[in-house]
C-alpha cells in the first residue's frame, strides 16, 4: 500500500467527514463537506457563525474526525486542532465545486453567512480495508 498516494487519493475523493467535539465531556458529532488543500496540508469546511459548533470550537478546539466512505470501508481519520480561517468561503470558492459541483449553488445563496474553517493535523490513519492500514505522518 502507498499510503502517501492511498491518502491524496482519499481526501481528494470523499466528499463528507464526520467532525466530532468535546465540551466539559459531553461529545458531540457532525457530517460536514471538506477540502483538502495538499499544499498547505489543510482540510476546510464551512458552517453558519451561529452554528452549534462554532460556540464548541471556541470552548475546545481539539476535534477529531473520520471521511466518510460511501462504498466498502476506505477512510481518513485523525486527531486534530480546528480554527477559523483567515480565508473565507469564496477564496476556495473553486475548490469546493471543483469537488462537490452542487455546492455552488449553497455558495451563491448563503456564502456570505459562511464562515471558513481551517482543521490541521500531524498524522492521520489510512484505511482501505481490514488488512491494510497505516499512518501517514505530515510535519
Amino acid at each position: 500500500m502507498n499510503t502517501k498516494s492511498e491518502f491524496e487519493r482519499i481526501m481528494a475523493t470523499q466528499t463528507e467527514i464526520a467532525l466530532a467535539t468535546s465540551v466539559n465531556d459531553v461529545c458531540n458529532v457532525r457530517i460536514v463537506n471538506f477540502i483538502y488543500d495538499e499544499t498547505s496540508q489543510t482540510l476546510f469546511f464551512a458552517t453558519f457563525g451561529d452554528n452549534d459548533k462554532v460556540k464548541e470550537f471556541e470552548q475546545n478546539r481539539n476535534v477529531a474526525f473520520t471521511t466518510v466512505p460511501h462504498k466498502g470501508n476506505e477512510h481518513v481519520k485523525a486527531k486534530a486542532q480546528v480554527n477559523k480561517s483567515n480565508l473565507s468561503i469564496f477564496d476556495v470558492k473553486g475548490s469546493f465545486i471543483s469537488k462537490i459541483p452542487d455546492y455552488k449553488d449553497t455558495i451563491n445563496q448563503v456564502g456570505q453567512f459562511l464562515v471558513l474553517f481551517e482543521v490541521k493535523f500531524n498524522t492521520a490513519i489510512v484505511t482501505l480495508d481490514f488488512e491494510n492500514i497505516d499512518i501517514i505522518s505530515l510535519a
